[in-house]
């Protein structure tokens, strides 16, 4: 044989032997995709303006913007620009089941990153800072906290306001009636039609249901706060390759600029359906959070 040809064999007998080599390097849900040629997102219905549904009855919002930047990510990543992107939809009580469970690969929604949560599962960077607080109908008259005492309440089941709001009942001796809507769009109608005196949820997911009536003069958000909580996209634990690909994407995302018109896209311009403006102006904590990525929980 000649030099060459013997040459020419083990370049391609290495090549042959390298190929599984190569397979095996791609671990947890990268090697699933690359696998199954599909990246499956799970997303909120009524997380206005994170993750909901539009007139079409299609899921937008700042998350899923966020969200798509990784499926771009792994497109380039695992070389598959034709990569097929499924929409799963999700609630606050089945979004990590269905995270731990493999049926969603990425949750793109409003779920608060909790040292708790990290338990079970992980986070990319902050991408937003939220206050939980309630709002009630002006004409209720009520205005803190306190008024909440005595009264009925919705809160959205599964969420860290269901908890927050125990708390509160005992550290401030009061007793508050719960009932959970299913979801934030159930949890403001119940507010809407008189059920309840008050909805107990995050300040920039009531200030979305609000928006979103055909009053919203007839509503008060209560500044006062429960807890301050980040927001961020939901992955699975103990998966770093993955969670590599999405600190690196998030953090090029705030790094460049980007942040910037995508944030004032969502929180400071009309948005669909209504073509109605939050006007919620980026605070010190997001701006931070932006300035400095992290995945820091809340205790």
């Amino acid at each position: 044989m000649h030099r060459y040809t013997r040459l020419a064999a083990a370049v391609i007998i290495s090549g042959v032997m390298a190929a599984p080599a190569l397979a095996q390097e791609l671990t947890g849900t990268l090697r699933k995709i690359r696998d199954t040629g599909s990246i499956t997102i799970g997303h909120r219905e009524a997380s206005i303006p994170f993750s909901y549904l539009d007139d079409k009855q299609q899921p937008i919002g700042y998350a899923m913007d966020l969200c798509m930047k990784v499926v771009d990510a792994v497109k380039a990543e695992l070389k598959m620009p034709n990569l097929k992107v499924a929409l799963q939809a999700v609630t606050s009580a089945n979004r990590i089941p269905l995270l731990q469970n493999g049926t969603i690969d990425l949750e793109c929604g409003s779920t608060t990153n909790s040292v708790e949560r990290q338990k079970t599962v992980a986070f990319g960077p902050t991408y937003f800072v939220i206050n939980v607080t309630a709002a009630a109908k002006k004409s209720s008259g009520m205005k803190s906290l306190t008024d909440l005492g005595g009264k009925t309440i919705s809160t959205t089941s599964g969420t860290t306001a269901v908890p927050l709001l125990k708390k509160y009942e005992r550290t401030a001796n009061i007793d508050v009636k719960e009932i959970y809507g299913k979801d934030h769009a159930e949890s403001m109608q119940l507010l809407a039609t008189d059920r309840v005196a008050a909805f107990v949820m995050d300040d920039i997911l009531l200030a979305g249901q609000i928006a979103n009536q055909p009053n919203p003069g007839d509503y008060v958000i209560f500044p006062e706060s429960l807890r301050t909580e980040p927001y961020s996209m939901m992955l699975r634990r103990e998966d770093p390759q993955f969670k590599s690909l999405v600190d690196r994407t998030m953090a090029a995302v705030y790094k460049s600029g980007e942040i910037n018109k995508i944030y004032a896209k969502w929180f400071t311009s009309p948005i669909p359906p209504r073509n109605v403006n939050l006007n919620f102006q980026m605070t010190p904590a997001i701006m931070e959070a932006f300035k400095n990525p992290n995945d820091r929980g809340v205790q």
